[in-house]
């Protein structure tokens, strides 16, 4: 939110994670999905977890982002989308899409700061305090969100050393 730089091992700072990323504040599916998470505290603060969401918008857009569902999680700006490309998420918006979100008032240069045109393919990842990735939920299609009771599962799964196991075909 201040606009100052860091980096995604800063902000996990060894702690087990659930990673949120999602398009920006002006995404009213994004918006829902961020309001629904602050329901998963109780059982985050239960293990040992923290909720991080990250965004192409800018520091500048985060804070209206915040004010929209009475968010108590941190949210973090990836304007130049470095992380959305390092988690192989993200995707260049086609020109007459663009157009077409501009029809809806929804302008994404002004609220990345950027004129790459680079959006998240909604996901959410559980990360345990190891910075190893557990458990990744990614649906392209953007109006599909992880059901909260799949990331709850996972979270527990996680921090009762289960995830391995779970993954394993039984014998």
């Amino acid at each position: 939110l201040s606009g100052a730089s860091t980096t995604l091992a800063a902000e996990l700072g060894g702690k087990p994670t659930v990673l949120v990323f999602y398009r920006g504040g002006w995404c009213p599916y994004c918006n829902l999905q961020l309001s629904e998470l602050r329901k998963l505290g109780p059982d985050l603060a239960t293990h040992g977890f923290q909720l991080l969401a990250i965004s192409p918008d800018r520091a500048e857009e985060l804070g209206k982002t915040l004010k929209k569902g009475d968010i108590d999680f941190a949210l973090v700006s990836d304007s130049h989308a470095d992380a959305l490309q390092a988690f192989g998420i993200a995707f260049r918006v086609d020109d007459s899409t663009v157009e077409k979100y501009q029809g809806f008032g929804i302008d994404l240069e002004h609220a990345s700061g950027e004129t790459h045109h680079i959006l998240p393919v909604p996901s959410v990842f559980v990360i345990d305090a190891a910075g190893v990735i557990q458990f990744a939920y990614v649906n392209p299609d953007y109006r599909t969100r992880v059901p909260l009771r799949m990331v709850r599962a996972a979270v527990e799964a996680v921090a009762l050393g289960e995830a391995g196991r779970l993954l394993k075909p039984a014998r």
